[in-house]
């Protein structure tokens, strides 16, 4: 069992969230932060919300050069990396095409620019991070997890084909990973899995229309949202529990996308 006392986590996302929600987390468990996110004086604000040693680097996860440096600089604040949670990512939904109600022709169809910035962000941005800190912890000798960040959405939800997409996605890195770590004997040392919730009681979700928001609670067997603590918790069992490997673990509260069951 790996110990997170003292043991280093990069968290992309980090300024909100379940990213830091898990940079919480890891500092209460005696770990150390390094803490990314785009917007420095969001990023500044919740490191003072993390008790803990901590690092921060203003990055844009779609820029190659900002991921090296991120990586960089987490071997050079804290000597090594152990945890790799590319959390960051956006939503951008609407309907690949919109049919009017009258005519039955097209009137709408979702943006090229809609659907490649979500791709952008939550493919290409996780991939970057994960490969830039990837190699710092295969050229460091460091033992960890690097962990990705899926959803039920992966499973498919109308109106989010550039979000699902990308969450499909998440949910079969850790299985590819996990064979190429395999083939140059580093399955061992360095994991990868992903995390796939439901709802989460974000405080963005949480300032949704009520209503709608009943209605999605209303869908949920344990009647309530995921609190991002709790997904947190379950990154830090996953990092723990060395048996577990090239795997999703969803965490949704009994949840089945357009069923009860």
């Amino acid at each position: 069992m790996l110990q997170i006392k003292d043991a280093v986590a990069v968290i992309t996302g980090g300024a909100s969230g379940i990213g830091l929600s898990l940079a919480q987390y890891w500092a209460s468990q005696g770990g150390k932060v390094v803490l990314a996110d785009l917007f420095p004086e969001a990023l500044e604000q919740a490191a003072a919300q993390v008790e803990g040693p901590v690092h921060t680097v203003a990055c844009d996860v779609t820029k190659e050069e900002d991921n090296a440096r991120l990586a960089a600089e987490a071997i050079e604040a804290f000597g090594a990396i152990n945890l790799v949670a590319p959390f960051a990512g956006i939503i951008k939904d609407g309907l690949f095409l919109s049919p009017d109600r009258e005519s039955g022709k097209v009137a709408r169809k979702m943006p090229l620019e809609q659907f490649e910035s979500v791709i952008k962000v939550n493919l290409t941005g996780v991939f970057l991070t994960a490969r830039e800190c990837g190699e710092q912890m295969v050229n460091h000798g460091c033992r960890g997890l690097i962990c990705f960040i899926s959803s039920t959405g992966s499973l498919g939800t109308a109106g989010q084909i550039n979000y699902a997409s990308t969450k499909a996605a998440m949910s079969v890195m850790p299985k590819v990973l996990t064979g190429e770590f395999m083939r140059r004997g580093l399955s061992e040392r360095i994991r990868c899995v992903a995390v796939a919730p439901g709802y989460v009681g974000t405080a963005m979700v949480k300032g949704m229309n009520q209503k709608a928001l009943e209605k999605i609670v209303d869908e949920v067997p344990i009647g309530r949202l995921i609190e991002p603590e709790e997904v947190a918790s379950l990154v830090g069992e996953l990092y723990r529990n060395e048996a577990l490997s090239g795997e999703v673990y969803f965490i949704h509260g009994g949840l089945r996308l357009g069923s009860r069951g």
